[in-house]
């Protein structure tokens, strides 16, 4: 019996990327342009094109799944709209009704609180608006669900508005300082 080597790897997706490698939608870029990837290779989970940070891949199908699943912490930083509110963050932490495939459920209870200082995360490619249409603050979101945009979907739902995404966390990995479009090849996924 042959034993499969699988492949993985930890890459900061840059924003304006899809967590794809094949699509049939012209003019959009693809994880397969960041590297060489293996044949079978998969994102675990995905981050819309408007998000960045942290994206695991691998051509190990079950380890997709395993990670994917509910006992697997995602931690996500969010630039919001406006200066959050302590009351917001304890309704983030108690979950919110929020909107997917048209079907409304309450989001399970999860880890919110304010940054204090803003995260040194690169200026991003397309300028998101400057100091004259207000102030903006990081939250960080730690969630074990994760449903399509939902975090875009809870900060709006609690007044303000996701204006840039990062996912930072996935388990025990972290994203770091890894750099937009960094790609790093692990023997294996320690989550």
């Amino acid at each position: 019996m042959e034993i499969i080597k699988h492949q993985h790897f930890i890459i900061h997706k840059p924003f304006g990327y899809l967590s794809q490698f094949v699509v049939n939608i012209k003019k959009k870029k693809l994880l397969g342009e960041l590297h060489n990837f293996p044949e079978g290779i998969m994102a675990i989970g995905r981050l819309d094109e408007d998000s960045e940070g942290l994206l695991l891949l691998t051509t190990d199908g079950k380890e997709s799944e395993r990670i994917r699943g509910k006992n697997i912490e995602k931690e996500y930083y969010a630039q919001v709209d406006g200066l959050i509110t302590l009351d917001a963050i304890k309704k983030l932490e108690l979950g919110v009704e929020i909107v997917t495939k048209k079907i409304k459920f309450i989001t399970t209870p999860c880890k919110a609180f304010a940054l204090n200082t803003h995260p040194p995360f690169a200026p991003r490619v397309k300028k998101i608006r400057d100091s004259r249409h207000g102030p903006t603050s990081w939250v960080s979101i730690t969630l074990t669900q994760g449903k399509f945009r939902q975090v875009r979907k809870m900060t709006a739902a609690v007044g303000f508005p996701t204006l840039r995404l990062f996912r930072v966390r996935i388990g025990n990995i972290h994203l770091h300082n890894m750099q937009a479009g960094e790609v790093i090849e692990v023997e294996k996924l320690e989550v």
